[in-house]
C-alpha cells in the first residue's frame, strides 16, 4: 500500500469528489456495490498537483498563464493514476 496518496472519485458530472479513500480496493468495491459511473484517480497527500507534475517532470509551464492561481487551482494531469468506470465495472485499462 502506497501511504503517500489519496484515492478520489468524480461521478459522472460531478463537480466535486463524491468518495476518498485510502486504498484502491476499497474504493472499487464502493462503485461496484453503487454501480457507478465516474473516474477513480490518485491524488498525492500535502503536496498540491500542479507542484507534484513538475516535481515528477509532468508539467513544465510554458507561459505566465500557467503559472496564475486559477490555472494552478483547476490543475490535474493525466499523469495521475486513474481508471473509469461505467455503472460500477472498471473499462478495463488503468491509465
Amino acid at each position: 500500500m502506497t501511504t503517500n496518496r489519496i484515492w478520489l472519485f468524480h461521478g459522472i458530472n460531478g463537480r466535486f469528489a463524491s468518495g476518498v479513500f485510502t486504498e484502491k480496493e476499497t474504493a472499487e468495491q464502493w462503485i461496484h456495490n453503487n454501480r457507478l459511473t465516474g473516474t477513480l484517480t490518485a491524488y498525492p497527500i500535502n503536496i498540491g498537483v500542479y507542484d507534484w507534475a513538475i516535481s515528477e517532470g509532468l508539467f513544465t509551464a510554458k507561459n505566465d498563464s500557467q503559472g496564475c492561481p486559477e490555472f494552478i487551482g483547476k490543475f490535474t494531469t493525466a499523469g495521475q493514476e486513474h481508471y473509469h468506470y461505467e455503472n460500477g465495472i472498471a473499462d478495463g485499462s488503468a491509465e
